[in-house]
């Protein structure tokens, strides 16, 4: 059987939101994933949107987020103390004694190294408004 009269097969194309394995024009798989370790030097209060007031024991935190386009910017963003306040991190990074210690990446989803973080909530629904992985909140205390 002669392979002219072969159709190529035609490739499924990739999902838009596919977080997972996103690869750059060269084939490397990029960042999609980030979290940002936080500290809190004292116990603070902090009014974040629709959860009102809340206190925040001193400690170690760590947030878990993404960003499909413009990846490095949505950290700058974090880093920068003048913003707009978006989104419910934002609150809480305005805070007086609380301050970014330290950032990781990942090319996997956002979920999935969120569930392996280890940490307890600490505030339900913080960071999630978005999450359809169930995980609570993206936000979680280390102690």
């Amino acid at each position: 059987m002669s392979g002219a009269n072969v159709k190529p097969r035609k490739r499924r194309p990739e999902p838009k939101d596919r977080l997972d394995g996103q690869e750059s024009a060269g084939g490397v798989r990029r960042h999609v994933t980030y979290q940002l370790l936080i500290e809190i030097e004292r116990p603070v209060r902090v009014r974040i949107g629709r959860f009102g007031e809340f206190d925040f024991p001193a400690g170690r935190y760590v947030y878990t987020g993404s960003a499909r386009r413009n990846f490095e910017a949505r950290i700058a963003r974090h880093l920068r103390t003048e913003k707009a306040l978006r989104w419910h991190i934002d609150y809480l990074l305005a805070a007086p004694g609380v301050r970014i210690a330290g950032i990781r990446r990942y090319v996997e989803v956002e979920c999935a190294i969120n569930r392996a973080t280890p940490g307890s909530v600490a505030l339900p629904g913080f960071g999630a408004s978005d999450c359809r992985a169930g995980c609570g909140s993206h936000l979680k205390y280390l102690g």
